[in-house]
């Protein structure tokens, strides 16, 4: 008898996956209240998807292509936009209704680096918080679905031939529980809560990638994180964000005087690549001349109906976003990066899946394209489930796994701020060399604790690429090689490079 499919995280990843691997029965963990601590319920743009009649697929894999700086794998972009306009129709089919116009029609926005209006959107900025309410909604009516709410996954339970068996999970009480599976699928999003400065919740330490990793899977570019230009600077953790749809609408960036800025750095102002964008902003703001985003003009007396969420952050903060200029600093948003896997998320060990945005099917390269992220999580959620439900793997006995380690809330804290000084929007030798000197440091107080492994995957990865490419920008190495090269990093080829007997051992007592 096939056992249920064992999946970890509820975004839009798991979700979707859980739903589609129908009629195979499913066992969904999540580490708090499903719809809690879920990254897609604070997207704001939209899902982009080739739906106007002046786009097509292939325009909008071009636009994937170029943006992702010389690093997405060209099949997995012709594969994600072509998926696209079906997957919006099914959200909506699902209760995920889009906006339409008068006649009809999708109401499309035009973010950075797309050619053409195509991202589909909800009431301005509530996409992925309606997006992810349909997917509940759906995944709690699904009788093939079992939901284990607060249920956080500790570790990959791993069987003799060194597949993956399962998962160790905490359970509600505190109790630790093996729940076993042929195969499992991880959806636990983010590593961009290792930063002090983030758009995510804080709880998304990359935890999957070193699961994954100390099973054996490979981990890719690990060092493009992506930081978007325009969160709310307000000294909230996690930052509110504005949306870039703000800035398809008209809103412009200025300084502390008025100037408009971008279009000195870029032909496309505004909205040029997301990197390039966040590098200026993050130039203004520490040269001291400030970073404003502007939406008087654009947006104005419409905010209140346009961008709901937006504009609840900045009344909460003080700021009148109708009459005001908008106070913005780069967050960590994305990590382009993440466990390696192939298009149907596999990941090379026996019984073990990734999808969402702990995985890297190479389709974001180094540099996102805006709102291509929701869909990311849909295609490449749909694949993975078509892929175990037809699967006939029969997992071996379970071996003893050790829990994960959590870093206590003050060193955690000291992590978070010298992730964003050193490994941020401009890195060089001698910051990343602090940092994995600090990360040193922790370790040998604390032990191997997951958000530990996870930054120094990113901090050697930065190391080691000299040159700078979309997300990753090195002062020290500024330009481009002409040829991209992709990072590869095994737990044993880190432990090599950053020697630490912790580090290999794993947890400590």
């Amino acid at each position: 008898m096939t056992r249920p499919l064992l999946i970890a995280g509820a975004g839009i990843a798991g979700l979707w996956a859980a739903l589609h691997a129908a009629p195979r029965k499913v066992i969904l963990l999540t580490g708090s209240k499903l719809g809690e601590n879920a990254s897609t319920g604070w997207a704001q743009g939209g899902v982009a998807a080739a739906l106007a009649e002046d786009d097509s697929a292939a325009l909008h894999a071009q636009d994937t292509l170029e943006a992702g700086a010389g690093l997405v794998n060209a099949e997995a972009a012709r594969l994600l936009a072509a998926a696209g306009a079906d997957e919006i129709r099914a959200l909506d089919a699902l209760g995920a209704k889009f906006e339409r116009d008068a006649d009809g029609r999708w109401a499309l926005s035009r973010e950075a680096a797309h050619s053409r209006h195509r991202v589909a959107r909800m009431k301005g900025d509530q996409a992925g918080a309606g997006i992810l309410a349909a997917l509940i909604a759906a995944a709690k009516a699904a009788p093939h679905i079992e939901i284990r709410e607060s249920w956080r996954a500790e570790s990959l339970l791993s069987d003799t031939d060194g597949g993956c068996a399962g998962i160790l999970a905490r359970r509600p009480d505190g109790r630790l529980e093996p729940v076993e599976a042929d195969e499992t699928i991880l959806a636990l999003g983010s590593l961009c809560g290792l930063y002090g400065v983030t758009t995510v919740p804080f709880t998304s330490q990359g935890k999957a990638l070193v699961m994954a990793a100390r099973l054996g899977a490979v981990i890719e570019d690990p060092e493009f994180v992506q930081f978007h230009p325009t969160a709310i600077d307000v000294g909230r953790d996690p930052a509110p964000l504005a949306t870039e749809a703000l800035r398809g609408e008209g809103a412009i960036l200025i300084d502390a005087k008025g100037h408009r800025f971008m279009r000195q750095v870029h032909r496309d102002a505004e909205l040029a690549p997301r990197d390039v964008v966040a590098r200026a902003v993050h130039r203004q703001v520490r040269s001291g001349r400030g970073a404003f985003l502007d939406c008087t003009g654009a947006v104005g007396a419409a905010f209140p109906d346009h961008f709901p969420a937006v504009f609840t952050a900045c009344m909460e903060a003080g700021i009148d976003p109708r009459t005001t200029p908008i106070p913005v600093a780069p967050a960590a948003h994305y990590h382009m990066g993440g466990i390696a896997t192939n298009l149907d998320g596999f990941t090379g060990v026996a019984g073990l899946y990734a999808v969402g945005e702990c995985a890297s099917t190479g389709v974001h390269g180094a540099n996102r394209l805006a709102s291509n992220s929701l869909l990311d999580g849909l295609v490449f959620g749909r694949r993975a489930a078509l892929a175990c439900r037809t699967s006939t793997r029969r997992a071996g006995p379970a071996l003893t796994a050790e829990p994960g380690r959590d870093l206590p809330p003050l060193a955690l804290k000291r992590l978070r701020q010298m992730m964003a000084r050193e490994a941020g929007v401009e890195r060089d030798r001698a910051g990343l060399m602090r940092a994995a000197s600090l990360i040193d440091e922790l370790e040998a107080r604390h032990g191997a604790c997951d958000a530990l492994v996870s930054a120094r995957f990113v901090v050697h990865g930065a190391l080691a690429r000299d040159e700078s490419r979309g997300g990753h920008f090195r002062t020290d190495f500024p330009a481009t090689k002409a040829r991209g090269v992709h990072t590869r990093l095994t737990l044993d080829a880190l432990c090599d490079v950053c020697p630490s007997p912790l580090l290999a051992a794993g947890p400590a007592e």
